[in-house]
């Protein structure tokens, strides 16, 4: 049996899935590992976790297949951070993309006069999600660590040194640190004068079909494969989710929510919004990844669920029970709006103050209105990324999405109406884990063309003009209240850290 096992290694979980040569799924693993918060605005995990979980879902899937796979590739989160001594143990636990210690120090960088050619050279928008802002804060708030540390590398980079004894980053991930010069495919030297660092302290940048063989026998053993499997470096979750999408040729979308949610588009060249900052991701030496990330994608959701009406998500069955309940809710959910700004909000307002709100309360209002509300707001923090790609030039005909919701019809019933474009659901799989096993049939040689991936038949939801006319005075609502409520939600935070 011939197949290819891509494996993510996401925020809250590490995901494999193994195909077949005509993308046939044969199986999947999934491991799951917890986030820390040793204080406010801190997210950390442990790194050998996750290296846990990326062996037992490649064990997994080999105890149950009995079959050695023709490649492994691997895609995983972006923005990570792990200081590493020279033998290559962490420091620290690995700092989070949603870890928000460095928020002052990206506004700094931000405000700078070089903050736009920073912006423009590197394609990463300048946040506390950055590792160069991350870096900083080391090197100002932790200086023995920051003094110690001989590389800095992902969880990517992380896993790939357990395997190979070797420092590599893909094109992708490298330009989601800040650090990379995405035209030149090499570390800038602005950012890590910047960091104070050299170029030595960082991973060798490859592409993202680079391969290595030989992997340690020891590793090779605790996986039970073969010594020589080939292993793909992959890519990023979100570039890694375009090709899973199909989404790799212009003017299609890539819609993501998960654990957090993006919007994402494949252009030629880098698409440039200074003020909503949109990401430009090198993919391919012809291809870039366009596009915005939002803090509050599920976990705002399972917020919602979990800590305001204390029903715990651990089913597809309670997901349904929830989401189903709101079909009677007319779209607007009534008046009633949600800010879905939890942990502060990415594109397109890079505001680490920002909060959650919900606005226009009435009596009248039930536990399904601010259901829907929510699933609206969150809907619009990604339609709002949208608007600021397309007014930079982009052009967005129809969006093909995955992630977690993708099961939910009335969730793409919403994403329809406030897109007003069709929206499609290609594959339901975890689109990152499957992106990441296209990459592995192509560069094996098992297909020629992603396109030949792509199945026959699909659904695709179609929006609704009624609702779509009702979502355009509401979008302007959510508009309005994030900019008369920024300041106060700026006092907010300031009381919440009052002693």
């Amino acid at each position: 049996m011939t197949y290819v096992i891509g494996i993510d290694i996401g925020t809250g979980s590490t995901k494999a899935v193994a195909i077949s040569p005509s993308a046939e799924v044969i199986h999947t693993e999934r491991v799951s590992y917890p986030t820390l918060a040793p204080e406010p605005t801190y997210s950390e995990q442990a790194p050998e976790l996750i290296w846990q979980a990326f062996v037992k879902c490649i064990l997994r899937t080999i105890e149950t297949l009995k079959e050695n796979p023709a490649a492994i590739v691997l895609s995983s989160a972006m923005h990570s951070l792990i200081p590493v001594d020279d033998k290559g143990s962490p420091l620290m636990n690995m700092i989070t993309w949603a870890d928000n210690r460095s928020a002052a120090i990206a506004t700094r960088i931000k405000e700078s006069d070089s903050g736009d050619a920073i912006y423009q050279q590197c394609g990463t928008p300048i946040h506390a999600m950055a590792p160069l802002c991350k870096i900083i804060w080391l090197k100002e708030n932790n200086s023995d660590l920051y003094k110690k540390v001989s590389k800095f590398i992902s969880i990517k980079e992380y896993v790939w040194h357990k395997l190979f004894d070797v420092y590599e980053a893909d094109y992708s991930i490298a330009s989601a640190t800040g650090l990379f010069d995405i035209e030149k495919s090499q570390w800038s030297t602005n950012s890590l004068k910047l960091c104070g660092i050299s170029a030595e302290q960082l991973s060798k940048p490859v592409p993202v079909d680079h391969a290595q063989k030989e992997v340690k026998s020891s590793v090779a053993g605790q996986m039970k494969i073969s010594s020589n499997t080939t292993f793909i470096i992959g890519g990023s979750d979100g570039c890694m989710a375009n090709i899973g999408s199909f989404a790799i040729e212009p003017g299609i979308a890539a819609l993501t929510i998960g654990t957090s949610g993006a919007i994402r588009v494949a252009n030629f060249k880098p698409t440039f919004n200074f003020k909503a900052m949109t990401f430009n991701y090198r993919l391919f030496d012809n291809l870039f990844i366009s596009g915005g990330p939002i803090n509050n994608g599920g976990i705002a959701f399972k917020w919602y669920a979990e800590s305001f009406l204390k029903i715990k998500l651990d089913s597809p069955e309670k997901y349904d029970l929830l989401l189903n309940e709101i079909e009677t809710i007319e779209a607007g959910a009534d008046g009633l709006i949600f800010l879905p700004y939890l942990l502060g909000e990415r594109a397109p307002i890079w505001n680490s103050d920002s909060s959650g709100v919900f606005f226009g309360i009435r009596n009248h209002h039930t536990q399904a209105h601010f259901t829907r509300s929510v699933l609206e707001g969150i809907s619009m923090a990604l339609y709002s990324i949208a608007r600021a790609m397309e007014e930079s030039g982009g052009s967005i005909r129809k969006i093909h999405v995955s992630g977690g919701f993708v099961h939910s019809r009335i969730w793409l019933q919403i994403l329809a109406d406030i897109f007003n474009k069709e929206i499609c659901l290609i594959n339901p799989e975890d689109a990152s884990a499957m992106g990441a096993a296209y990459l592995g049939l192509k560069s094996a040689g098992l297909v020629n063309d992603y396109k030949t991936l792509m199945p026959s038949h699909y659904t695709c939801i179609i929006p609704e003009a009624k609702n779509q006319a009702v979502y355009q005075k509401t979008f302007l609502l959510y508009e309005r209240l994030y900019k008369n409520l920024k300041d106060e939600m700026l006092l907010a935070e300031e009381l919440r850290n009052y002693k």
